[in-house]
């Protein structure tokens, strides 16, 4: 039986480490959201609905880089200290490509390298 292919991404609205789970040593790719502080306050010096529709482009755009990596997978898990990962999982419901992936979300902290590859390793062993 071919193992499930599993992947970790910690995210939040600017940044995804993403680490898939393997025997080897994680190797973490890193997708950036376009939409930087520099940008946001740009666009709202201009006006707030502005800001508000560059943010939300922005973020489609971001999620939809990682939906494609996503797309590949059995099993995610999205963890992460802010709100990005359930946003992403709503992205994700809406398109059903990812109708036989099973995602899960967790609540974390800010982490270290270390403590991502960890949790990653942890969470995937239980299971």
């Amino acid at each position: 039986m071919k193992p499930t292919k599993k992947l970790g991404i910690w995210m939040d609205h600017s940044i995804a480490y993403l680490m898939e789970f393997t025997s080897n040593p994680f190797e973490i790719k890193t997708i950036e959201s376009k939409f930087t502080h520099l940008k946001k306050m740009e666009a709202l010096a201009k006006s707030e609905s502005l800001m508000h529709n560059k943010e939300q482009q922005y973020l489609s755009s971001y999620y939809r880089k990682l939906s494609e990596v996503i797309k590949d997978y059995k099993r995610v898990l999205l963890f992460g200290p802010t709100n990005a990962k359930t946003e992403l999982f709503d992205f994700l419901s809406e398109d059903e490509r990812f109708v036989n992936i099973k995602i899960e979300i967790k609540e974390t902290d800010k982490m270290t390298t270390n403590q991502k590859d960890a949790f990653v390793k942890i969470y995937f062993s239980k299971a």
